[in-house]
């Protein structure tokens, strides 16, 4: 049995708000979804469905990545969450910018800089949903940190848009 996963890879977008981070990213990956036209949710809407209220198992793996990168200053979940105010993020990740099509998520770091984007294009009576992630790395400590994350930003991405698929 085949299981389909509505969640595919693809090209970033050159219209997102983010498109100029994309030259210089040593981290660039989107990924989209299909969603009814109608109705229509706002951006942030469309992002708490993806990135709101996680799994267990993601909760866990930031648990484990806030314990283990603490001792070298990155900042943890928590200490985004609790340095943004409830309305200028979703769960912890900080909202940067907010248009009627797009919402743009990040940080910045001594170690590293990171943007997410939620992008939805309307065409010919389809919708679809891009999320864009793109990584700007400043030392060894943020290249270390990259490398050790990749495998597993690229499930929670997927997973996070499949979410997204199964609520819309």
């Amino acid at each position: 049995m085949t299981i389909h996963s509505p969640v595919r890879r693809v090209e970033s977008p050159s219209g997102s708000l983010i498109s100029d981070w994309y030259p210089h990213a040593q981290l660039l990956d989107s990924y989209a979804i299909d969603i009814p036209s109608a109705p229509s949710p706002n951006m942030r809407q469309l992002a708490t469905l993806a990135l709101g209220n996680p799994p267990v198992w993601f909760r866990t793996l930031l648990t484990i990545r806030d314990a283990a990168m603490r001792p070298l200053g990155v900042k943890s979940s928590r200490q985004l969450r609790e340095g943004t105010p409830f309305a200028a993020r979703v769960d912890f990740f900080p909202i940067l910018e907010e248009k009627e099509n797009e919402i743009v998520f990040g940080e910045d770091d001594r170690h590293l800089d990171f943007r997410i984007s939620l992008l939805r294009i309307r065409a010919g009576g389809n919708t679809k949903v891009i999320a864009t992630t793109a990584v700007h790395i400043h030392n060894r400590l943020g290249r270390a940190y990259i490398n050790i994350i990749r495998p597993f930003h690229h499930l929670v991405v997927t997973r996070s848009m499949a979410r997204l698929a199964a609520g819309c």
